[in-house]
């Protein structure tokens, strides 16, 4: 795909690596239709793209309520009067163990609430915004690319059920979409990014870090520009559909 005037969706774009793949895709000419929850985030975002001279607009919504995706995904369809790329973004955790236990006693389990928290936004958002773009680009009939961002942690990280099983399911369904969607003119790709350096990251303790650092061969954290680099080789290459791009420095979980 050439990005020069296309117009990319993005959600969660108001910090991390959706506000990264934004700003990047903006410097090689897309217009972008800013999805988020935070306002002043948004704000910032749209600032930064709107510097590279395209045009950028924010919305408000909530990708795990249907009624808020379909709204949201019209009326960014009408008000650019296409629609040729989304980047799946939108995520959350809530990290808890399954079970938690002392001496042989049950002290603390994940809630349902947690686990459902995390699949709501983390699936099932993917799942809304990818049918309901998908839906525009078949009637705007120019065929168009979905990026899902996925996570190493897909291949299952103690603490992680809920966030694990929504990003394997997330690379899951990339491959079902590429199948599927193949025939109208539309690819899908999937990004699984390693531990990368975003707000969540940054707030943690430096010894935390050093932990999660550790046994990544390159010792660093990933940076949101080169998971957002990824992104946009999804979208430039024609011939990439169905697969996951690793990018995690080396780690295997």
């Amino acid at each position: 795909m050439e990005l020069h005037d296309k117009v990319i969706v993005i959600t969660g774009a108001g910090r991390g690596i959706g506000r990264a793949s934004a700003v990047d895709l903006a410097g090689h000419g897309a217009n972008l239709a800013l999805i988020d929850l935070r306002a002043a985030d948004l704000a910032e975002s749209r600032a930064q793209c709107a510097a590279k001279g395209v045009e950028a607009r924010v919305y408000e919504a909530n990708v795990a309520k249907e009624d808020e995706v379909i709204a949201v995904i019209g009326r960014i369809a009408a008000d650019f009067g296409r629609l040729d790329g989304l980047v799946n973004n939108a995520g959350i955790v809530r990290d808890a163990l399954l079970v938690k236990a002392k001496a042989g006693a049950v002290v603390e389990r994940m809630s349902l609430a947690q686990w459902s928290a995390v699949i709501d936004v983390n699936l099932t958002g993917v799942f809304l915004c990818a049918r309901e773009t998908a839906i525009r680009m078949i009637e705007f009939g120019q065929g168009g690319v979905i990026v899902n961002i996925s996570s190493i942690s897909k291949a299952g990280n103690a603490g992680q059920s809920s966030y694990s099983a929504a990003k394997a399911g997330v690379a899951a369904m990339t491959v079902v979409w590429a199948k599927e969607l193949a025939r109208c003119g539309i690819r899908v790709g999937a990004v699984a990014p390693g531990f990368t350096h975003t707000e969540i990251l940054a707030s943690m303790r430096p010894e935390i870090l050093e932990k999660l650092t550790a046994p990544v061969p390159l010792k660093r954290l990933g940076e949101p520009q080169e998971i957002a680099a990824a992104v946009r080789f999804i979208f430039e290459n024609d011939f990439y559909n169905g697969r996951c791009l690793e990018i995690d420095g080396g780690l295997r979980l």
